[in-house]
């Protein structure tokens, strides 16, 4: 199951919105540095109303959601890259997790110490990408000095990694994430097995305060904190933006669904900013669906962008991916309007599909195979 880790600097909110995620009381949440040490992990369902459909069309006894894997890592502060703080443990949790959620603070409060004095989140950003960066680039440095011999004798392996750290070093030494660095299909290939931070998808999420939230979700450019991010990350990191408010969502935690939907419609906001921070980190992991169907249990199954249909049967089985036949598959849309397999079939829906196929978000499908 893929990762995704929550970091950001002390008391923005990291553990209350983990909590929110994951919908349990596991993180501690209080109001001084360092309060998480340990990192929590929790598995969260990705929110998907296609399955209660789909149900609905098979009368399925069950439903079996996708999910991923949320890590509460500890504050960082800055000097982590050189042990201050936790920073050894920050970075060594952060290095295994598949992607970031970098949870901002954008807002004001008294009651709520901040490291550095006063809320700056554009600041607050540099610091810990700044961290992850200087790592990296001690990293990539000292690998660069193992492979330069071998390069000189003539290692064609070696000459390519120190080639790719000669592009990477200049990019990292002038404050860049590696992510953002223009390399080619197979150099981002060989970049996965240097494992640096600054190589990881990141989701920024600005923690608003509980009364601004509606304002800042309908208008974020509106909201001075949530406008700075949203330009930074662009700018400097190709990254999205997802605006939540911890306190609220920790609210909800224990509220009915039926509850929580109509506190939030009094708050002004449609839907929860936690279901709206899983369904991106979901697509950041560079993550899809497809469904299957039936009395037993409707179900969703998660695959990477850019899967094909031999690889996806793989993930329920392995004799489904060796004993590959075809794929009989309908889209979601497709069998919702129309209600059933048998409509869809006498409509043209519903196709079979080879080995080369390359699946699709919301594919419902049945497997052919042979073993």
């Amino acid at each position: 199951m893929l990762r995704a880790g929550i970091v950001g600097l002390p008391n923005v909110g990291k553990s209350t919105l983990f909590n929110a995620v994951t919908r349990t009381r596991k993180a501690e949440a209080a109001n001084y540095p360092f309060c998480t040490i340990e990192p929590n992990i929790g598995v969260v369902i990705v929110p998907d109303e296609r399955l209660a459909v789909l149900s609905k069309i098979s009368g399925s006894q069950k439903l079996v959601p996708a999910a991923i894997e949320f890590v509460d890592i500890a504050g960082l502060v800055k000097g982590a890259s050189k042990g201050e703080g936790l920073g050894n443990q920050f970075l060594s949790n952060i290095r295994e997790v598949d992607a970031i959620v970098h949870v901002v603070r954008c807002f004001e409060s008294g009651d709520i110490h901040h490291v550095d004095g006063n809320v700056d989140p554009v600041r607050d950003i540099d610091v810990i990408n700044t961290e992850l960066i200087i790592a990296d680039l001690e990293g990539v440095t000292k690998r660069k000095g193992r492979v330069e011999k071998d390069a000189k004798r003539g290692n064609k392996e070696a000459a390519v990694e120190l080639a790719l750290c000669d592009k990477l070093i200049p990019h990292l030494d002038s404050g860049k994430p590696a992510i953002t660095a223009d390399l080619t299909d197979d150099e981002r290939k060989l970049l996965k097995s240097f494992f640096l931070l600054s190589s990881k998808p990141v989701i920024y999420a600005c923690n608003v305060a509980e009364d601004q939230l509606a304002a800042a979700i309908n208008t974020p450019d509106a909201h001075p904190f949530v406008s700075a991010v949203r330009q930074h990350v662009a700018a400097m990191h190709n990254a999205s933006a997802v605006v939540i408010s911890a306190a609220i969502e920790n609210e909800l935690v224990d509220l009915p669904e039926e509850d929580a939907t109509a506190y939030l419609a009094d708050l002004g906001v449609k839907d929860s900013g936690v279901s709206r921070l899983i369904k991106s980190a979901y697509d950041l992991l560079g993550l899809q669906t497809y469904l299957t169907t039936g009395e037993k249990e409707t179900r969703a199954w998660t695959i990477t962008k850019g899967t094909k249909a031999p690889q996806a049967a793989g993930v329920i089985h392995g004799d489904f991916e060796r004993g590959f036949i075809a794929a009989q598959i309908v889209a979601f849309d497709d069998l919702a309007a129309l209600g059933s397999e048998a409509k869809c079939r006498e409509a043209g829906k519903l196709r079979i599909e080879g080995k080369e196929y390359v699946m699709r978000d919301g594919d419902v499908v049945e497997w052919r195979f042979n073993v």
